[in-house]
């Protein structure tokens, strides 16, 4: 969510309206519940079609956990949209096509914090491959009912899955099949913009890409000390790219879900290709 909010500031710096949003499934810490929430589990919530709704500040789940959505709703003073990847890329893409017709908008960015979207599946540091993969997947949807779809790699190897190293390697398969787009970095403003976002939402990777835009360096750990991130100036910035032609030739986990059904069928898919997910984590967690 943070990460879009920084993507947000470009389209604001070049006098664009943009709506902001993530997903219904937050962090263990915040949500102790695995898998995202439906829609039908939150309170204050306004929904647009089966699979997004508008959230606002007093927008959360029914037994009480806040998403970074609502948070973020109350910082910049207007509502986000909270997506249920649920079932599957079919219907994420065409939910989020609905509601860009809706929000009249006529580009969905699908913004990643890291840069795992792209992973192999092989990387030692991967641990949270499948809502990552479900969203890219739904580029191919969203570009078959006519809306253009990006994507978008911020703070590369700043949540410490993949390494720096790692991401710019996945980011120049891209760049050779002709999916890149261009870089955005941080402003001074847009990093004090985005600092508002990181101070209402309990965040590390972002937390760590403003470091990154302040001028932070060397490692550094989070989730505990159960990871580490290498911070540089490259954390500050963004890399977009096609969407749709990223997920033909560069997204090998995006491209196993593609057709899956719901979020289950994606997390056996991704077994058969021998990646464990966050669901699984979540799970054995919860035992």
């Amino acid at each position: 969510m943070v990460g879009a909010t920084a993507t947000a500031e470009l389209a604001r710096s070049l006098g664009t309206r943009a709506v902001v949003g993530g997903t219904t499934w937050e962090r263990r810490a915040i949500d102790p519940r695995p898998g995202p929430r439906r829609l039908r589990e939150l309170v204050g919530a306004e929904p647009l079609n089966e699979a997004v709704a508008l959230a606002g500040p007093d927008t959360r789940t029914a037994d009480g956990a806040v998403f970074a959505e609502s948070r973020v709703a109350g910082v910049r003073g207007q509502r986000t949209l909270l997506v249920d990847p649920s079932e599957g890329p079919a219907s994420v893409g065409a939910a989020l096509a609905d509601a860009a017709a809706r929000l009249e908008c006529d580009l969905v960015l699908l913004v990643d914090v890291g840069g795992d979207v792209l992973a192999h599946g092989d990387e030692p540091g991967l641990a949270s491959p499948l809502c990552d993969a479900v969203m890219l997947a739904a580029a191919e949807p969203l570009v078959a009912a006519g809306v253009t779809a990006v994507g978008g790699v911020f703070g590369a190897g700043c949540d410490g899955e993949l390494t720096v190293a790692e991401v710019l390697a996945r980011l120049a398969e891209v760049a050779a099949a002709g999916a890149l787009l261009g870089a955005w970095g941080l402003t001074p403003a847009a990093a004090d913009r985005l600092e508002e976002a990181v101070a209402a939402v309990p965040t590390e990777a972002s937390a760590q890409a403003l470091l990154c835009a302040r001028g932070a360096v060397g490692t550094a750990e989070i989730r505990g000390g159960r990871r580490t991130v290498e911070r540089s100036p490259v954390g500050a910035v963004t890399f977009y790219f096609d969407a749709a032609v990223a997920l033909a030739a560069a997204a090998p986990l995006a491209r196993a879900v593609r057709s899956a059904t719901d979020l289950e069928e994606a997390n056996d898919r991704l077994h058969a290709v021998g990646v464990r997910t966050e669901l699984d984590l979540e799970r054995e967690a919860q035992r």
